[in-house]
């Protein structure tokens, strides 16, 4: 019998991913994969899976699936109320459905994504090696919607050695981003601002990039570019790379950035400075430490 997980609500946002499809930057196409890669290879492993097997991503909670066969599945990333057939169960655990059981992510208390894996693995079909939605480009699997059906593959390896991994969910008011000078650091003013008071996060935010703006209550500068430097050609950019648009507010790239740019990356996110940012929502503020 083929497995399946059947969606019932696709909440907000809601796609498949795994650690993307790298080496193509060259002809433009993005890496995409999971926003919060410590997340989605967390859930794989405690469901037995490889790290980079397809799972799916969530956006603000509000999702709800329903199993096609019995199922062994594991909900990790933003602080939510995870319930079975509306019983509340813990997250970050493997837990196991049995067909027809449905599942539900509610509205994060914390943070912004969530994923949901399953033993197995998605089976969705794969574009260029990577089973990821792009959201800017398009390519990959469509965003889930009611009644789409995703199959569950085999791909497992042993069973995993744990089946609970406890996070600390902790609200801090500032989220600390550790960073790198980037390559064009030289090209603003004062690239001291940038480490210079907090920043709070715009609400349009999504999976290309993080835009960040000073809050009202703040007197620090925005990132002035300056006037004796030549303008930029478009050029290629990391991800985790902090851009400065002429406006002066930094967006922070995320794993559907362009692999292009044409602006100045003045620093570059550390690993799980990235994982964090891909978290945040709007109203959320942030301090960039040197790594």
């Amino acid at each position: 019998m083929t497995k399946s997980l059947l969606v019932v609500d696709p909440g907000l946002f809601a796609t498949a991913q795994d650690l993307g499809r790298g080496g193509y930057a060259h002809l433009g196409v993005p890496a995409a994969g999971g926003a919060d890669r410590s997340s989605l290879t967390l859930a794989n492993r405690l469901v037995g899976n490889p790290e980079s097997a397809a799972v799916v991503e969530t956006t603000l909670g509000r999702f709800h699936i329903r199993a096609r066969g019995d199922l062994l599945v594991a909900v990790t990333g933003a602080h939510a109320e995870i319930r079975v057939d509306d019983v509340p169960v813990g997250g970050d655990a493997a837990v196991s459905l049995v067909a027809g059981a449905e599942l539900s992510i509610g509205t994060p208390v914390r943070g912004c994504r969530n994923y949901l894996a399953v033993r197995g693995g998605l089976d969705v079909a794969k574009v260029l090696g990577s089973r990821a939605t792009d959201s800017l480009s398009g390519l990959g699997p469509a965003p889930l919607t009611a009644g789409t059906e995703l199959p569950v593959g085999t791909s497992a390896l042993e069973w995993p050695a744990t089946s609970t991994a406890p996070q600390a969910h902790e609200s801090p008011g500032v989220v600390d981003l550790e960073i790198a000078d980037g390559p064009r650091r030289d090209h603003v003013r004062s690239p001291a601002d940038l480490t210079r008071g907090v920043w709070e996060v715009g609400v349009d935010s999504n999976r290309v990039g993080v835009r960040i703006d000073r809050p009202a209550d703040s007197d620090d500068p925005l990132l002035v570019h300056r006037e004796d430097v030549a303008e930029l050609a478009s050029e290629g950019v990391p991800h985790g790379a902090v851009q400065i648009p002429p406006s002066g507010r930094p967006v922070l790239f995320l794993a559907d950035h362009p692999v292009t740019g044409g602006y100045p990356v003045v620093a570059v996110l550390t690993p799980s400075a990235i994982d964090r940012a891909a978290q945040l929502v709007a109203g959320d503020r942030v301090r960039f430490r040197p790594s």
